[in-house]
């Protein structure tokens, strides 16, 4: 039998680009550039020609032509180009600011850009004869300082772990009572332990969940054991110093049916009273578990628009049958769990997008923060006032895409005038010739930024922050690693270098996340150590690298 050879000639084909300005968008390959002047001296536009083999001219076949043409990112339509060019945001002439969300200007002539009190709206101030307004003015109000104290910034990267886990950090928590533990959950349902107090001693626990670690909630008789709640529709309860867990609920039993019946666990709080873990699903329902018997208690009640995600779950810490959740159908709703059905919300507070997170204010309960992806954070001072409309509007940049984690304004736990939040910033800022994301201190009652915080090594995105509730201490989750800030000591001498710890855990592993199609989630945590080993400032990194993987 003859053997059969493949025909190799292919047709020529030329690229052009519409510019000269305009890059390849691949750096692997390489084309030959022709410039052709004109009689008049003009020079032509450049094409790239890209030939495959040698016999297309011979047969006289036509070449084919592909044109290159320039697609606006935002809308999808040529002619322009809008998006991130390092820290500079350009903005799409058919949208509005990206900041703002106002037309007449760009984000970077945005007057909210600068400072962020030009984003206040003031509240109207209505006189009201409630009789709880009138409670609250007499006697809470008188209970909170006069004084505001004075703010402990924590601004200093004190240790960090760097590639922690596998996925991106989705939520933290702090143990109840001992001030050197950090919880951390990860878009794959791991459950980091982190002693940072001895910065290695660290553990993951990857059989909790097998898929997003959304939430966590300590038990309140009992601080060894972890509620956690994930997309894969079960609770678990997990005991710190063995790793075992159980599953007090399981939504989907069956197993996946489908994206329209699979039903994902977000928000969710503990009801220390009633002794309660409450939770809630991708479709709008509210579930409730008994902590002692580990079982439901009662059916599905919706809460929002049905087929919404309830993202966010928070309970009175004065009263703990007043609750507060959030979701993507716009609202944020109070409820009062003593007669809780669809359709009974006390408030309905309306926005413009969808609710990221909504919490009462840690001390009194009396006041509520909301953030919206609508780029603003809204205040409303007293649950017994007015709540027809928001106290104050604070515009703040935490618009996100996709593959990232939500950013949610918290409360300073310890602030007893309950007026500081910390929120993560999403557009990008020039320091010195670096993008970098600084994570925000915000005066609520004010709008004022009272400061912000970053670190020229980390050049990640900070969209999961927690403040201390003890001591002046914030953690962070940037990507795969967590970082834990302190105040920096204005008495030590300047010779003297900080002792900041690194610990590296892994490597980086971009080929499996591309095989896999989950490329989103690629180490951010390189451009770190790259930075960290070009830094010529003053400040002793030290670099060590974990040894056993069980640990890491």
């Amino acid at each position: 039998m003859p053997t059969v050879t493949r025909r190799t000639a292919f047709p020529k084909v030329l690229i052009e680009r519409d510019s000269d300005s305009e890059q390849s968008s691949s750096e692997e390959e390489t084309f030959e550039e022709e410039e052709e002047e004109d009689e008049d001296g003009v020079t032509a536009a450049k094409t790239e020609k890209l030939e495959l083999g040698s016999d297309a001219n011979k047969k006289g076949k036509a070449p084919i032509t592909i044109s290159l043409k320039k697609v606006c990112k935002v809308c999808k339509k040529p002619g322009h180009e809008a998006g991130f060019k390092g820290a500079t945001y350009i903005d799409c002439p058919m949208k509005p600011c990206f900041l703002c969300k106002f037309p007449g200007h760009t984000t970077l002539t945005c007057p909210h850009r600068a400072t962020t009190e030009h984003g206040v709206v003031p509240a109207p101030r209505r006189r009201s004869y409630k009789p709880l307004e009138y409670v609250f003015e007499r006697q809470l109000r008188p209970a909170l300082p006069s004084i505001k104290p004075k703010c402990v910034i924590p601004d200093q990267v004190n240790c960090a772990v760097i590639r922690y886990h596998s996925r991106r950090v989705t939520c933290l928590e702090f143990h109840p009572t001992k001030n050197n533990i950090l919880l951390s959950g990860d878009k794959k349902g791991q459950l980091g332990v982190w002693d940072y107090g001895k910065v290695y001693e660290k553990v993951v626990y990857g059989n909790v969940h097998s898929c997003i670690l959304n939430n966590m909630r300590f038990n309140p008789t009992n601080d060894c054991m972890v509620y956690s709640a994930s997309s894969d529709g079960t609770i678990n309860c997990t005991d710190l110093e063995t790793g075992i867990s159980s599953s007090p609920m399981n939504l989907n039993p069956a197993g996946w049916q489908g994206p329209n019946t699979w039903k994902m666990l977000y928000g969710m709080d503990v009801n220390c009273e009633k002794g309660l873990v409450l939770v809630a699903d991708n479709f709008g329902f509210l579930y409730m578990v008994d902590m002692r018997s580990n079982h439901s208690i009662s059916d599905a009640i919706l809460i929002h628009k049905k087929g919404t995600k309830v993202v966010g779950i928070h309970c009175n810490p004065i009263q703990p049958d007043i609750l507060l959740t959030c979701g993507n159908d716009h609202f944020a709703r109070i409820w009062d769990m003593r007669r809780i059905e669809p359709g009974s919300s006390l408030y309905n507070l309306e926005h413009k997008r969808v609710v990221n997170s909504a919490y009462f204010s840690p001390i009194t309960g009396t006041k509520i923060l909301t953030t919206s992806l609508d780029n603003r954070l809204r205040i409303w001072d007293s649950i017994f006032g007015n709540m027809d409309s928001p106290s104050r509007e604070i515009v703040h940049s935490h618009d996100f895409n996709r593959y990232l984690t939500p950013f949610k304004a918290e409360w300073d736990p310890k602030d007893p005038s309950e007026s500081l939040a910390v929120v993560g910033r999403y557009i990008s800022e020039n320091y010195n010739g670096a993008a970098l994301h600084p994570i925000d201190f915000i005066d609520i009652s004010t709008g004022q930024l009272v400061a912000e915080v970053m670190d020229p090594n980390i050049t990640t995105i900070s969209s999961v922050n927690k403040l201390h509730p003890r001591d002046d201490i914030l953690a962070t989750g940037s990507s795969r690693s967590l970082f834990i800030w302190k105040p920096k000591e204005k008495s030590e001498p300047v010779e003297e270098k900080d002792e900041r710890k690194i610990v590296v855990c892994g490597t980086a592993d971009k080929k499996r996340g591309k095989k896999n199609g989950n490329d989103s989630d690629e180490s951010d945590d390189e451009g770190f150590m790259s930075k960290s080993k070009k830094s010529k400032s003053k400040t002793d990194w030290k670099l060590s690298r974990c040894s056993t993987k069980d640990n890491c």
